[in-house]
């Protein structure tokens, strides 16, 4: 299950009773569906993993894959401390995901060999293929990255930190270990605002990136994709200009935003997806009304570039 393209995130929709929003959600899934993700990474960050009950956390990754029907590949988010991580790979696997991506643990510190324990105390047991998300407290080096080899449903690597040159090294590492599975192994960037970093990322061997703002614009996010594939350096450079970079520049303002952002700007498109779940805090005012007119710019450059007319 080597992921090569894009990657939705789904959001999770909340009701006014602050219920998880079937309805909605079944709607948003077919919306992301309809832009031709590579899979779909459910009750994920993006989804918001850490705030869903385990009722929640079945109905979620049930629905999706019942939406998605086979289409592509669901991969479901599972954390906490092993195991809880355990419980929830096996809560994946009963409700039909084809895989699991592995958040770190909470609230400790530790070495890379400590986060390949932690990963192979889950692998042991888990029915589904398991992609590892290196960030905050869960981070390799290069032994470490290639010890990975060893757990064969482990099958790749998430990478949340941002350091290429780092991730050049983890990379490079595993595909000239002479392991049995160093070529098939899987590199995926998983960055807040991943399009800022796709071209780095190519170039040392990570084609596959998550976007966000496939939840809230998905024709700009599939845009600026299928322009990184085909070499259209005008579109790709006019959309980290008009948007990207003022996108993340936004987001950076409050912590958090990496969620909360992307939900208002899903309200903007009409989507009603609800507010964010504590201890998330909603997107202020102003800043809603920037990420409009951010989205407004880039949608008439992207229009100007492309001589086609742009809606979300």
């Amino acid at each position: 299950m080597r992921q090569n393209g894009l990657m939705s995130f789904p959001l999770t929709p909340f009701g006014a009773d602050d219920t998880v929003d079937l309805e909605v959600y079944r709607e948003h899934l077919a919306a992301q569906l309809a832009a031709g993700p590579d899979s779909l990474f459910v009750a994920c960050g993006t989804g918001e993993f850490t705030a869903l009950s385990v009722d929640e956390y079945r109905d979620v990754v049930t629905t999706a894959v019942r939406v998605a029907e086979g289409r592509v590949p669901v991969v479901a988010g599972a954390g906490g401390g092993p195991r809880l991580a355990r419980r929830f790979t096996e809560l994946a696997a009963e409700c039909g995901a084809d895989g699991v991506l592995l958040l770190p643990p909470y609230l400790v510190e530790t070495t890379p060999s400590g986060v390949v324990d932690h990963v192979r105390y889950v692998a042991e047991t888990s029915p589904l293929p398991i992609t590892v998300y290196q960030r905050a407290n869960a981070v390799l080096d290069p032994p470490s990255a290639v010890s990975l080899l060893d757990l064969d449903n482990v099958v790749a690597v998430k990478d949340g930190r941002g350091d290429v040159d780092a991730m050049l090294r983890i990379v490079t590492a595993v595909r000239h270990s002479g392991h049995r599975r160093a070529a098939e192994f899987g590199f995926l960037n998983g960055l807040p605002t991943a399009e800022l970093s796709a071209q780095a990322y190519r170039a040392i061997g990570v084609p596959s990136y998550s976007s966000a703002v496939l939840c809230f614009a998905p024709d700009i996010a599939t845009a600026f994709h299928r322009a990184l594939d085909t070499g259209d350096d005008r579109v790709v450079s006019t959309l980290l200009t008009s948007f990207y970079l003022p996108f993340a520049a936004l987001r950076a303002q409050v912590p958090g935003y990496a969620v909360a952002l992307v939900k208002a700007g899903a309200r903007l498109g009409g989507w009603p997806v609800g507010p964010v779940r504590p201890p998330l805090v909603e997107a202020r005012e102003e800043h809603v009304a920037g990420l409009a007119a951010i989205l407004a710019d880039a949608r008439a450059a992207l229009a100007a570039v492309s001589g086609t007319a742009v809606t979300a």
